[in-house]
């Protein structure tokens, strides 16, 4: 094989090479994405029901139960046009609390209830999660549907 030949040969290699990896890397990336979604968008249809996502709203006052040791916990999840019930087993944020806000990572089952791993309350009374106050206020901006 000629030099010039086994230059391109090495070329080609090392594009096909990092095309591979980048394909790798990008696919490692998306599947790792977790999304948010308001109740709202969970009745619309928007939210996945075979991946993660997360559910962000305010937790509706009396809504919270906790079972047994304290570990299982049910409440709702509302952005005030829509609820969700979630359900969660683990140790809750010390500043979770009824009417706060408050983002819950897991799945939505086909009956719309929501099993969260992983449960994140807001840290001060002055801050909301950016994704959590924008789905509060497009609710509030919409036209009124009846809670499921």
């Amino acid at each position: 094989m000629k030099p010039r030949r086994k230059k391109f040969a090495i070329i080609i290699a090392g594009v096909i090479g990092l095309s591979v990896a980048s394909l790798f890397t990008l696919n490692a990336f998306r599947s790792n994405l977790v999304f948010f979604y308001s109740p709202s968008d969970v009745f619309a249809g928007e939210a996945p029901l075979d991946r993660t996502f997360r559910l962000g709203g305010v937790v509706e006052k009396g809504s919270v139960k906790k079972y047994g040791d304290g570990l299982k916990v049910d409440f709702i999840v509302t952005d005030f046009k829509q609820s969700i019930p979630v359900y969660y087993e683990g140790i809750l944020p010390d500043l979770f609390r009824e009417e706060q806000g408050v983002i819950a990572q897991g799945k939505i089952q086909a009956d719309k209830t929501f099993i969260a791993a992983e449960v994140l309350a807001k840290h001060d009374e002055n801050y909301m999660p950016p994704e959590v106050a924008d789905a509060l206020e497009r609710a509030q901006d919409s036209p009124a549907t009846a809670n499921n």
